[in-house]
């Protein structure tokens, strides 16, 4: 069977995480302009606009890196396991929004969230024994992420 060409992955491995980030908006529209504009924010939260645009890019990356993973060859286990770690991490991610913003509960998304690092982190080391660009191409989420539980934690001590 002919596998699909790099360029070919890249582009749905993309539009995927899109896609799944895009749920997590969806997620997150009615609180942003309603219960989250009540709550108790630490100093150092960001303006609301700056999202938006920062999960895209994070969203496009980890799109880029799967693809990646996924030319590696998904016949060889260590791909195989990176990718469901993949899949891990973007379920939980996903899971993070409706936690905070749906259910509008800090704590429990707090657990989430940090459950989250942890899945990133393994999934970085994984995704960097294959392919070392597709690891690095992750820090970026890792950063990111790692502020948002600090911001999490923050909130959830605040209210």
């Amino acid at each position: 069977m002919k596998t699909l060409p790099l360029s070919i992955k890249i582009p749905i491995s993309i539009f995927i995480c899109l896609t799944l980030g895009g749920l997590s908006g969806i997620a997150t529209t009615s609180s942003i302009t309603g219960w989250y504009t009540t709550i108790t924010k630490p100093l150092f939260n960001p303006p609301n606009w700056i999202f938006g645009p920062a999960w895209t890019l994070l969203y496009i990356l980890m799109g880029i890196a799967f693809a990646l993973i996924w030319n590696a060859g998904t016949e060889k286990k260590e791909v195989k396991k990176a990718m469901k770690l993949f899949g891990l991490q973007l379920i939980l991610n996903l899971i993070w929004s409706f936690l905070f913003f749906t259910m509008q509960n800090p704590a429990i998304a707090f657990i989430d969230i940090v459950i989250l690092l942890i899945a990133i982190n393994s999934t970085i080391r994984h995704f960097a024994a294959i392919n070392k660009t597709a690891g690095y191409l992750l820090i970026p989420y890792l950063l990111w992420v790692s502020f948002a539980t600090l911001l999490n934690g923050s909130i959830w001590y605040l209210n």
